[in-house]
């Protein structure tokens, strides 16, 4: 794609343990104006499918190469090194809602028991909204921080299929956007394959594109 310039730059940054991964990565961007991402739904890898994300001067931030006959359920995306940043993984229950887990960093085997093979906790867990029963047809899912339920820290509104959505914190501040992206010429349309992230000063990159990568498994 035209808009690739760069695939060695690796922008972020180190983690920090489990829960304290959002709120040290918030504080280290606080300030600025948002930042723009271009994401491209396809893996730079022939053999596999995926994700590419680039920042506004063409270098690779992101990316996700998802290989044929992978472990279903499960996604990581990586920065422009390779080094795994984020895996979201699907947690499976009985209940009709859908639930997710994000951890940091690259997860171990669950074959057998769904968790990791190592003690490592999620970082978040989200919901997706089922509207049965309620009358807000715009929220997608709910954010909770660590593995609790009770009290969620974001919620998402919109529609992923258009790519409008809105990320909103407790306060509905808009945090992070995914919007169309529109061509420089006339006549020339990206469509839903390619499109952008807006993430606002205060949060983290990484972990908007991980709820982009949510969002793509829940409603794709």
């Amino acid at each position: 794609m035209v808009f690739l310039k760069s695939r060695s730059v690796t922008v972020h940054e180190d983690h920090q343990p489990e829960e304290e991964y959002i709120a040290a990565a918030a504080s280290a961007t606080t300030g600025g104006d948002c930042r723009s991402l271009t994401v491209w739904r396809k893996s730079l890898l022939f053999s596999c499918t995926g994700f590419t994300v680039i920042d506004s001067y063409g270098d690779l931030v992101y990316r996700v190469d998802n290989y044929i006959g992978q472990r279903p359920g499960e996604v990581t995306l990586m920065d422009a090194s390779g080094k795994s940043v984020l895996t979201v993984r699907r947690r499976k229950n009985l209940r009709l809602v859908e639930n997710w887990h994000v951890y940091e960093g690259e997860v171990g085997d669950t074959s057998r028991t769904n968790r990791p093979s190592s003690s490592k906790q999620p970082i978040c867990s989200v919901k997706k909204h089922i509207n049965i029963l309620h009358a807000n047809h715009n929220v997608l899912a709910y954010v909770f921080l660590g593995n609790s339920d009770k009290r969620y820290a974001y919620r998402i509104e919109g529609s992923y299929a258009n790519r409008s959505c809105k990320v909103l914190d407790k306060s509905r501040r808009v945090v992070a956007e995914i919007k169309r992206k529109e061509a420089m010429n006339e006549g020339v349309s990206f469509g839903v394959e390619v499109f952008l992230l807006i993430v606002c000063p205060g949060f983290d990159s990484g972990f908007a594109m991980a709820l982009v990568l949510l969002l793509d498994q829940m409603f794709s």
